[in-house]
């Protein structure tokens, strides 16, 4: 909006005794431009709000959007938190089931000493060893010989695991319940990861609906100005028409006054011209017609 939009012009500021002092012609001059400016202003008025609800259905249908991203965003947050039950409870029930395994493990004396993974691990280093070192035959023998007592423990406390069905099961059911927990895990991610992605457009679609709502809030602004300058116009418009009018009054008033005035004295020269033909004077064509519209023959 220009700043001279809403400006008044300074011929268009009404003095209510200005108005009373000036002659009609320069009022009705002043009323056609007060009544074009109002109209202007109206019309300009009009635009403003046209566009201030149109930024205000727009702000709504934009937080309509949010609420959308909102309510997913909530309804997958709740089921990341299903999620995320499940896998703990998973993981829960696979601690337990290790716990069982340990347990069962120690009544069967399976985790004295070097576990098979440490076993393993002692017979891949000292077969590298031997493999990659220049060695005595003293000292290969005796990395030999270790190796082979090394896997004979490893082989028979792979035996007596393998053979024992309680703990071969309670180690799958484990596992399973860890595995399972992994793929819920997986699902988490996945699903937090959407829920995020919602609430970062519900977040700038907030931003965006702010934005437009002060927008907005701006043109409001400008259309209360606006109004405010059409109705001021008006204002001015009625004062100027209000003189006219009693200058119109005041005009049919001296007509009128001065239509009976001149009745009047039409009226007292035809008793001047009756006087006179009663006393017998002669009278001619015009007198006789006065005389009959004051209806005194």
């Amino acid at each position: 909006m220009t700043e001279t939009a809403t400006q008044i012009p300074g011929e268009l500021e009404v003095d209510e005794e200005e108005v009373e002092n000036r002659n009609k012609d320069s009022l009705i001059e002043l009323a056609g431009k007060l009544r074009d400016k109002r109209n202007e202003l109206n019309s300009l008025a009009s635009e403003k709000a046209t566009k201030r609800n149109d930024l205000n259905d727009k702000t709504r249908e934009v937080v309509d959007v949010a609420q959308k991203h909102r309510e997913k965003r909530d309804e997958l947050n709740e089921k990341v938190q299903e999620l995320k039950d499940k896998r703990d409870e998973l993981n829960e029930k696979a601690n337990e089931l290790f716990d069982k395994v340990d347990e069962r493990k120690k009544e069967l004396k399976l985790q004295e000493g070097e576990s098979l993974d440490e076993l393993e691990d002692e017979i891949e280093d000292l077969e590298f060893k031997q493999q990659t070192e220049v060695l005595e035959p003293d000292e290969e023998k005796e990395i030999i010989e270790e190796i082979e007592e090394l896997r004979e423990k490893y082989n028979e406390r792979k035996d007596k695991l393998e053979d024992n069905d309680e703990v071969q099961e309670l180690t799958e059911d484990a596992k399973e319940a860890r595995d399972k927990a992994s793929e819920y895990h997986d699902k988490v991610i996945e699903f937090a990861d959407k829920a995020q992605e919602h609430h970062d457009k519900m977040i700038e679609a907030y931003r965006k609906a702010d934005e437009v709502r002060d927008e907005a809030d701006e043109v409001h602004e400008e259309f209360v100005e606006v109004q405010e300058s059409a109705d001021e116009m008006h204002e001015n418009f009625v004062t100027v028409q209000k003189r006219l009018r009693k200058l119109d009054k005041q005009e049919k008033s001296d007509r009128q006054t001065e239509r009976e005035e001149k009745k009047e004295e039409a009226k007292e020269e035809a008793r001047e011209v009756y006087e006179k033909f009663k006393e017998g004077e002669t009278l001619d064509t015009d007198d006789f017609m006065l005389l009959q519209r004051a209806g005194l023959l």
